[in-house]
């Protein structure tokens, strides 16, 4: 089979692993790499801030559009955060997957459930699909790399960790797991991980 080949099969990637263990990182450095990988477009009621434009930073809606959207179920991942809603709408997944794009997610494990129920009912989302974890090495590790941050109060890293050990354990509900190493060592990981996807969706 030629790589061209393998290549045209867009994917879904959601990444989730507990905070601080390097999943923006990761994000990044296959947008950077992977010539076919983007993000999707969130939407938010938040105001926008002097260098974003609509449509290309944040789709910027009013709060009674971005309800109506969310009782209409357009949203494949939505949440409340710090005063403002932001979601992922599935009609822009969707057009970009039928473009060609790999579209990359990095959500939470809550984030993650909500994205594999809502992409039930929907085909092109359904087999594109593909969720992974990345685990940080130990939560002794995590707790380093936590405090290697020099941002988080100590209440906030024990907080941090008591959740990172929670949705640790739900990393088999995830198609792949990834031992987080180093930076290198988990893009390889993960590109991986998206070759031998392609190659069994495409047989």
């Amino acid at each position: 089979m030629l790589n061209s080949d393998i290549e045209k099969i867009s994917l879904l990637i959601v990444i989730s692993a507990p905070s601080g263990t390097g999943k923006t990182t990761l994000c990044d450095s296959l947008c950077s790499t992977l010539s076919t990988a983007c993000r999707a477009v969130t939407c938010t009621t938040r105001s926008p801030r002097a260098d974003e434009a609509d449509g290309e930073d944040y789709y910027f809606l009013d709060e009674n559009e971005f309800l109506a959207r969310v009782h209409g179920k357009e949203f494949l991942e939505n949440a409340f955060v710090h005063g403002n809603h932001y979601g992922v709408l599935k009609s822009e997944v969707r057009s970009k997957l039928v473009a060609g794009k790999d579209v990359l997610l990095n959500v939470d494990v809550q984030g993650a459930a909500t994205i594999r129920e809502r992409a039930e009912d929907d085909l092109v989302l359904r087999s594109a699909l593909v969720t992974v974890f990345l685990c940080p090495p130990s939560l002794d590790e995590l707790e380093k790399r936590l405090r290697g941050r020099g941002d988080s109060s100590e209440e906030d890293i024990m907080s941090r960790l008591a959740i990172a050990g929670a949705e640790i354990s739900q990393k088999d509900l995830f198609d792949h797991s990834i031992i987080s190493g180093t930076r290198e060592a988990d893009l390889e990981a993960m590109q991986m991980i998206i070759q031998s996807v392609r190659i069994d969706r495409k047989k």
